[in-house]
């Protein structure tokens, strides 16, 4: 029986789900997307559940993919079926019936981030450290946050982020709209429960045509962008300066790439 990675609770309403892979500050391998994703057709199949609050358990939300797992394959499919693969569940969170909203604390990095960002609503504790360090490891974000980022800051703090893979604290994602509330560590949990139960108490079909409207204007580009991602990402992986990239770290030295 495989390891429980995500835990999925509900109760009045409010289905908690939870990240938990404490030991690694939550880092995503494939097992533990296979559940976050069974879990959420769980929820679009349900008639019971009128708010989504996703969390992770310890100390961080999640520090992101697997760096011991990218571009690594368990079974015989091209990398554009697996990217491809992969957004097709995407649709199952940027398709939720009802609200998501999402607990950040300590490290939010990578797809992480971008699953976050896709979310309704972020509240944030005061430790949270998000970053997009993708490029660093020669590939690109994939997961569709950038084009929602864009939306809330701008293309300069996106390229900003993506290009350096530098630290935005709670505070500087206050500023730029990506968190909607910063609250202490030790009051996150609260805070978020309450939030949930406020949206929970309202029309649940007034809420749903709500965020009809709003998909209507937020999830076309969102949707088009995961499109050239898909191709970015399909087009990086048989690259030579990738390979150049794995090669150098496993040798310890620096790359030498070529741009090809």
């Amino acid at each position: 029986m495989s390891e429980r990675l995500i835990r999925l609770e509900v109760q009045e309403g409010i289905a908690c789900l939870t990240n938990d892979r404490p030991e690694k500050h939550n880092a995503a391998n494939d097992e533990m997307d296979r559940q976050f994703f069974d879990a959420l057709e769980e929820i679009h199949a349900r008639n019971d559940v009128r708010v989504v609050l996703w969390r992770g358990e310890g100390r961080s939300f999640s520090s992101g993919r697997d760096t011991s797992e990218i571009g690594v394959r368990s079974e015989d499919i091209t990398n554009f079926e697996f990217i491809e693969r992969g957004h097709r569940r995407t649709q199952l969170l940027i398709d939720l019936p009802v609200p998501m909203v999402v607990a950040l604390k300590g490290w939010v990095i990578g797809g992480s981030f971008e699953r976050a960002l896709l979310a309704d609503l972020r509240i944030a504790g005061e430790s949270a450290k998000m970053m997009l360090p993708e490029i660093q490891h020669g590939v690109i974000p994939d997961s569709g946050g950038t084009a929602r980022l864009f939306q809330m800051a701008g293309p300069g703090l996106v390229a900003d982020l993506a290009l350096t893979g530098r630290t935005m604290d709670a505070t500087e994602a206050l500023r730029h709209g990506i968190v909607s509330r910063v609250v202490p560590d030790d009051e996150l949990e609260a805070a978020s429960m309450a939030l949930c139960r406020e949206i929970a108490d309202r029309p649940p079909f007034a809420v749903r045509m709500f965020r009809r409207t709003l998909a209507r204007l937020a999830n076309p580009l969102v949707k088009s962008t995961m499109q050239e991602e898909s191709m970015g990402m399909t087009v990086i992986y048989e690259t030579e300066d990738y390979a150049e990239m794995k090669r150098a770290r496993e040798e310890g030295r620096s790359p030498r790439y070529r741009g090809r």
